[in-house]
């Protein structure tokens, strides 16, 4: 769940219609079709006729690598261009963003299933944890950014080092040195973090009030097999008070602790990008516009 979406889908669609822009998702979950409220998914109301790409075309259970996300975001990028528009790029997925503007060739392994079951036999007999020691001692850097609950993530690196011999860390740095056709201009929203936490709290409120819970139970009725796409913020809580495991008030407050954990990250994440100008999300959007204009 991405906690600022209304601010930058405001920003974003007046400034496309400021800019002739268009706008291509940078957002790891919504990519995924029936997966629209715990994404935080702009509604065809609220893009207000500005074309979006890379939006609800992927099913939950079909594995889409960063990788994939480049190649399919860089089609959408020169066409938008090669039509006269400004292309205009909105998300906050770090490892999608950091493919475009760095132009990271994130390596697309192949899955070795047997190494991965052989992972995920790990996982369930000694616990996640296992697996996330394994990996900070492969790839300490990487790991800098990975959630100690984040499996998919972890897994991934433990699968780059045993497919490649080399960390991802390494396969990042060399990439980084292709040269990027493109010139992004790059812009943060931020806000003081006890409003961002307060914002987040009403957000996963108005989620569960719009049918989160529905929607988590109809794509554990379409998908026999659960989704890894489902273990996302959100989805993952709500299967389990659907399983009966925690109450739905644990189901709330572990939603809102993970987010604000997310956003955390994300700031860090995006700390690092350079020459990067933030905004204040506590300003007039015609203000923060005014700024982003300044530059492109």
């Amino acid at each position: 769940m991405d906690q600022q979406l209304h601010g930058k889908t405001g920003i974003s669609i007046d400034l496309a219609k400021k800019i002739d822009g268009e706008i291509v998702s940078a957002d790891s979950m919504q990519i995924y079709k029936y997966m629209d409220i715990g994404s935080a998914k702009p509604s065809k109301e609220e893009m207000d006729g500005i074309p979006h790409y890379m939006l609800d075309f992927v099913e939950p259970d079909t594995r889409y690598s960063v990788a994939d996300y480049k190649k399919e975001a860089i089609k959408y990028i020169k066409d938008i261009i090669q039509r006269g528009k400004m292309p205009i790029v909105v998300g906050g997925t770090g490892l999608y963003i950091n493919s475009l503007i760095y132009g990271i060739d994130y390596q697309d392994t192949k899955i070795n299933q047997e190494y991965r079951e052989l992972l995920e036999k790990q996982s369930k007999e000694e616990g996640l944890d296992s697996l996330y020691e394994q990996a900070c001692r492969i790839d300490a850097e990487a790991m800098k950014n990975i959630s100690k609950n984040d499996k998919k993530r972890i897994i991934r690196v433990l699968e780059i080092y045993k497919q490649t011999g080399k960390t991802k860390t390494e396969l990042d740095k060399k990439s980084r040195e292709n040269e990027n056709e493109f010139d992004f201009k790059v812009f943060i929203t931020n806000m003081e973090r006890n409003k961002l936490y307060e914002k987040i709290n009403k957000r996963v409120d108005m989620m569960v009030e719009d049918g989160l819970i529905q929607e988590v139970k109809n794509l554990l009725d379409k998908y026999k097999k659960y989704p890894t796409s489902m273990q996302a913020i959100g989805y993952k809580e709500t299967k389990l008070y659907l399983d009966g495991t925690i109450t739905k008030e644990e189901m709330l407050e572990k939603i809102k602790m993970e987010t604000r954990r997310y956003a955390k990250r994300q700031l860090t994440w995006f700390k690092r990008i350079d020459d990067a100008i933030w905004l204040d999300m506590e300003r007039p959007t015609e203000e923060n516009i005014n700024k982003i204009l300044e530059v492109v």
